[in-house]
């Protein structure tokens, strides 16, 4: 899996993620669209802790300016 995302991606993503996560904990949106933007925040953390995001694959995007090797 080559990484796709760099570090300013990296840090919107937290940034949204964690926003997210105090929204649904908060209890300032809650139900199916509470669980659905949880949900969302914990795919950006993942992709995050794995430096690759799918949904950039098809469009050829890359945000990572290092070359890694592996």
């Amino acid at each position: 899996m080559k990484h796709n995302i760099g570090t300013t991606d990296k840090t919107i993503r937290v940034i949204v993620a964690l926003t997210l996560a105090t929204l649904y904990f908060t209890n300032a949106v809650t139900g199916n669209l509470g669980i659905f933007l949880l949900a969302f925040a914990i795919v950006l953390l993942i992709t995050v802790s794995i430096n690759f995001c799918p949904m950039y694959t098809p469009w050829g995007i890359n945000t990572c300016k290092k070359k890694f090797t592996h």
